[in-house]
């Protein structure tokens, strides 16, 4: 048999197309910018397609994000997740400042795709990530763009101090109790209660973490529908903005890059407009507040005990001169009982000249009051502190209760005089002797009638 040698005929191979991808970025959400990332896009759009070797994949798109940070960028992200698919061969980007800002993030990207056979080309610069001399020009570049970045950080920081020393924040931030009309912060009722109600807790001798008890038992959350917490509870207990006050640049940007924040604690000047908006706290409780939180930091645990207040306590006001209540105990005569009523502040430091809303309030009258006003039987601490925002003394006879569901009711009240604060022991004895002495009177008129009739 003969030796026959088989040739295969060789095929051509065929040529496969690129897989090819963009990536755009614009760092600021404005209609001009807006159109920019859509000449972009459409830009890589036309110019993939129109290569024949090239397969269009798509086009990754961010905008209004920073580009000193990957971590924040879903389109990024979800290009990088689709070359660790392997659906990528080539990405087209426009310059290296539009891929990060950062240098790192940038080397990093680049040489973690570079070994998976992904290339990388930076229009601009007309650099490819898999050429010999591509790294060392990118390191350099990144650098100039990292660089850059540090001086547009620069010139917006300028910007910033420029309008904070015109009053006017960066930006409409967002904080519970308040909402933005236009460039006003108004009062928002749907949650500034909240708010009232921790400082009423917190003036009464309530603690932190026993406001978050009292919030958590009754269903109270947060905007975002989270358990209020200690820390939230804290923020807003020395946050200035609630007495109507505008604190700015309580925190800065330590590095442009990383863009991490601290507190400003004094390396940075800080600028305050005070009266810059209605509060929802009067600057009277918000200093008692702060009063309190230094004397319990100072002393610790021990300082809970020394919170003489009542449930009462910041919130009964005087309408004449706006004060809060004082409250004023004395005993009467033998007896060891302290009877308490309410006097205005003013008044008391000052006398009536200063404020002639002279009636004082029983506390014992002001309890059965408020105890009528809520509709229980008796009096419940625990009922007032949640239902009662305050209450303004108004005149000789009115009582104007204010409720934290925004409802507003007036009661005109009469003093028992110093009898409506005895307590039932001394209410008793004086009935007592009042007895006697009627009988003491009727005896008296029985033996005067007597002498009478002899006569």
């Amino acid at each position: 048999m003969k030796n026959v040698v088989k040739i295969e005929i060789k095929k051509p191979l065929i040529k496969q197309k690129r897989r090819v991808a963009a990536y755009a970025r614009v760092s600021m959400e404005t209609e001009r910018l807006h159109h920019s990332l859509s000449a972009q896009i459409s830009y890589y759009n036309s110019y993939i397609n129109s290569n024949p070797e090239w397969t269009f994949v798509g086009i990754y798109a961010d905008e209004g994000i920073s580009g000193t940070k990957t971590s924040n960028r879903l389109e990024f992200n979800r290009m990088i997740d689709d070359c660790n698919k392997g659906l990528i061969d080539l990405i087209l980007v426009k310059s290296i400042s539009r891929f990060a800002r950062n240098t790192l993030d940038v080397l990093n990207v680049v040489r973690d795709l570079k070994s998976k056979g992904i290339e990388v080309y930076f229009e601009k610069e007309k650099i490819s990530s898999l050429t010999k001399d591509g790294e060392v020009m990118l390191t350099l570049l990144a650098s100039f763009a990292e660089e850059e970045s540090r001086s547009i950080s620069s010139n917006v920081k300028w910007g910033t101090i420029k309008r904070f020393k015109q009053g006017i924040p960066n930006g409409k931030f967002r904080v519970t109790g308040y909402k933005w009309v236009d460039d006003k912060l108004v009062i928002d009722e749907d949650t500034a209660w909240v708010i009232r109600l921790m400082f009423d807790l917190y003036l009464n001798g309530k603690s932190r973490t026993e406001i978050e008890h009292i919030l958590d038992e009754k269903g109270i959350r947060t905007v975002n529908g989270k358990k209020y917490v200690d820390s939230n509870i804290a923020k807003i207990l020395r946050n200035s903005v609630y007495k109507g006050d505008l604190l700015m640049q309580k925190e800065y940007v330590v590095d442009p890059i990383t863009k991490k924040h601290k507190i400003n604690r004094g390396e940075l000047p800080q600028y305050l407009v005070e009266d810059h908006h209605e509060p929802i706290v009067s600057k009277e409780d918000f200093a008692k507040a702060q009063e309190i939180r230094e004397m319990r930091a100072r002393l610790g645990p021990v300082s809970y005990t020394n919170v003489h207040t009542t449930c009462f306590t910041s919130k009964i006001k005087c309408a004449k001169c706006g004060k809060s209540y004082r409250r004023s105990g004395k005993r009467q005569g033998k007896d060891k009982h302290v009877y308490y009523t309410w006097v205005c502040r003013t008044k008391s430091d000052k006398g009536s000249a200063y404020c002639n809303n002279i009636k004082n309030i029983p506390e014992n009258e002001l309890k059965r009051i408020c105890a009528e006003v809520l509709n229980i039987q008796e009096f419940d601490e625990d009922i007032f502190k949640i239902k009662i925002n305050k209450i303004v003394v108004i005149g000789e006879d009115v009582l104007e209760f204010h409720f934290y569901d925004g409802n507003i009711m007036k009661i005109k009240w009469e003093s028992l005089a110093r009898t409506s604060s005895w307590s039932a022991a001394r209410r008793k004895a004086w009935g007592e002797y009042q007895s006697k002495v009627q009988k003491g009177v009727k005896k008296h008129a029985k033996s005067y009638n007597n002498t009478s009739n002899n006569n």
